[in-house]
């Protein structure tokens, strides 16, 4: 039942394929496009008793998007014609489309085939392996439930297909379409992307040994396929649309170049076809929400466009030494989320017990740090399933790291320079230098290593990814400032105006380059991934603010998808909310989408008097942003040992803008 569970869950997310066909006529092509849109069904089935009844579409519903597409001028198009053209020798037709079902169920072949024939449509079919090799009679373990060998295409169907010319066969993996154990806790998670945990030993899978069991697996779901009469698959289809680009590089080395995931956005085909977007379409969809998700993924009107409402949370409130007490502090954390209605988490990977801004351990295996406790793959992962957030953040550091004392880095610091007058800002926080080559390969280890620990969506850089305007003072530092001309003197500098700016835009650039670089890594491992950051409000408020934070509004707009300006008039003392509020909007609105980068976070405690801020205070300064043009409200921190801020009260104030797209 646990494992039916998981797959319930996990469908929310689920795959899909493409297809080849050699003989078609590819003269007559109206109009060059070089935008592809990939539509993914699963079961199209007219009874009631689909295996996954939220992805099943009946065959009036299917025949309709068909007819649709190609009354509003969408052309079909082949494997081979994708491949002429991400190679430059055909150019593709006007509104390409390619059609891929998942999984390989018996329906496709009674209730699809004969419309895909009628309609002379290319389409992709993606067959689990595991699942076609029980006998006729035999029972096949679907995903933890036992389904009758017949629910499944028969090897004969699927040959008469392939030889139609009309469908292709890829590969959906031979046994990867489940969840592996992934924690301590027990969380069942993707096999592609899952490093699998061993309770035996208390440790996961490493990197070899999980290159080696996707190889394998792929490999394998190939090799069945040719012994049945089917051609090797030139398509991978990842199963529930998880994968990393250590996956895409092993689909490639087994003759698979094209792969398809379930991320948004457009689909280029100048560009890699080892990363194809796809719609999923849902049992609900209408031609008319067709319509609307070709439109958003034409447009690529992502998450700048849809309202973020952000809860940001400390994962330090739900550790607790008793697993018993965490796992109940973890329950009422998930009933907050449901309740507050947010739909993006910005969550906490690291563990700053004595609460000095620098983190002295993690919350996932490493290399380099203490850990706590495995704790935020569990977390992330159900907020994932039991909630309806669709974003997951991971919030880091990026310099604030004390590293054990034994680990040669853990001296490579920023170095602040004395004021005469102790006048200047100190930023507080203990951090790792970025000037050191040492400490920037630490700081890209532990980032290696969180990436391997659970999916997410997005990475939130602390409010540590600064340095003030007498920082940093290390040698390595002044090397770099004498390598662009600048004096070895920090005080020099700053008595020379102009020396001050090019340093200050050297060191805010620097920084913003390492994050950047950072956000690369972790790519590798969540190709779709976001990025956020933290900014000062004085950042935005006062211009020449950017000299004491090496930090420029202008910049991280431009760089990051998202800037959280910390919108906290307590903690800044401001003499007025409201006129805070105004200015740091009115700044915000000059940029160039502004509005749609930029978050608003408000604070929920009053730290220099430790009073908890009233949540109808909260809510009606939500409202009030609202009203005036903001799009995108974070508050910080959720507390939910004492239920602060008061779900029932935020919503209401969240639910004043819509969850839609805004164009």
């Amino acid at each position: 039942m646990q494992t039916r569970l998981l797959s319930t869950l996990l469908s929310a997310s689920l795959s899909l394929a493409l297809w080849q066909i050699p003989h078609l006529a590819w003269s007559n092509a109206p109009e060059r496009s070089n935008t592809l849109t990939v539509i993914g069904y699963h079961e199209i089935i007219n009874s009631k008793n689909a295996l996954i009844s939220q992805y099943a579409v009946t065959t009036q519903q299917f025949q309709q998007h068909i007819l649709w597409l190609k009354k509003n001028g969408y052309h079909f198009i082949s494997i081979d014609q994708l491949i002429q053209a991400h190679q430059g020798k055909y150019h593709l037709p006007q509104k390409p489309v390619l059609l891929t079902v998942d999984d390989g169920y018996a329906s496709f072949y009674q209730n699809a085939y004969p419309i895909v024939k009628a309609n002379k449509i290319p389409v992709v079919l993606a067959v689990v392996g595991s699942w076609l090799q029980p006998k006729e009679g035999q029972k096949v373990d679907f995903s933890g439930e036992s389904i009758q060998r017949n629910q499944m295409l028969s090897w004969t169907e699927l040959k008469e297909m392939q030889n139609s010319g009309w469908v292709e066969i890829a590969n959906h993996s031979y046994d990867l379409h489940r969840g592996i154990l992934a924690n301590p806790q027990g969380n069942l998670e993707p096999a592609a992307v899952t490093r699998l945990y061993d309770p035996k030993t208390a440790s996961y899978e490493n990197d070899m040994a999980y290159e080696q069991r996707i190889s394998r697996d792929l490999k394998k779901n190939n090799e069945i396929l040719i012994a049945h009469g089917l051609k090797s698959p030139r398509v991978m289809v990842w199963p529930y649309g998880h994968y990393n680009m250590q996956t895409v590089t092993i689909a490639k080395t087994a003759g698979m170049p094209i792969a398809i995931s379930l991320d948004d956005g457009a689909n280029s085909v100048k560009k890699s076809l080892g990363q194809l977007n796809r719609i999923l379409v849902e049992g609900d969809m209408t031609t008319a929400d067709l319509a609307q998700e070709i439109q958003n993924r034409q447009q690529n009107l992502g998450d700048n466009n849809r309202p973020q409402k952000i809860m940001h949370i400390d994962l330090d409130y739900i550790y607790d030494k008793d697993p018993i007490q965490q796992e109940r502090n973890l329950g009422h954390l998930l009933d907050r989320i449901v309740a507050m209605k947010v739909n993006t988490v910005y969550l906490q990977a690291f563990s700053d017990p004595d609460a000095n801004g620098s983190a002295d351990m993690v919350y996932f295996p490493n290399h380099y740090l203490p850990m706590r406790a495995d704790l935020f793959n569990r977390v992330a992962w159900q907020i994932q399933t039991r909630t309806p957030v669709s974003r997951v953040y991971a919030w880091m550091p990026l310099l604030a790291w004390e590293l054990p004392a034994d680990n040669p880095v853990s001296q490579d610091v920023v170095e602040t320079q004395q004021a005469q007058n102790n006048q200047h800002l100190n930023m507080g926080y203990h951090r790792l230098s970025p000037f050191s080559a040492d400490a920037r390969q630490t700081i890209r280890g532990i980032y290696q290593d969180l990436a391997k620990s659970v999916p997410f969506n997005g990475i939130l850089f602390h409010d540590d990814t600064t340095l003030s305007d007498y920082e940093d003072a290390s040698p390595e530092a002044m090397q770099a400032y004498a390598a662009i001309g600048l004096p070895r003197d920090l005080a020099e500098i700053r008595s020379n105006e102009a020396d001050l700016q090019k340093w200050t835009a050297f060191k805010t650039q620097y920084i913003d380059d390492f994050a950047m670089q950072l956000a690369q890594e972790l790519r590798q491992y969540h190709p779709f991934l976001l990025t956020a950051r933290n900014l000062y409000a004085q950042v935005a408020l006062k211009p020449y603010a950017e000299n004491w934070y090496s930090q420029s509004l202008e910049q991280s707009l431009n760089r990051y998808d998202f800037t959280a300006i910390m919108a906290m008039p307590y903690m800044e003392q401001a003499p007025n909310n409201d006129v805070f509020y105004h200015d740091i909007l009115n700044r915000v609105k000059q940029f160039p989408n502004g509005i749609h980068k930029t978050v608003f976070e408000l604070q929920a405690v009053n730290w220099r008097t430790n009073q908890k801020i009233p949540s109808e205070e909260m809510a009606a300064t939500i409202q009030s942003l609202y009203e005036q043009g903001v799009m995108h409200v974070a508050y910080y921190p959720d507390d939910p040992i004492q239920d602060h801020p008061d779900p029932q009260i935020l919503h209401k104030a969240f639910d004043l803008k819509s969850n839609k797209l805004i164009p």
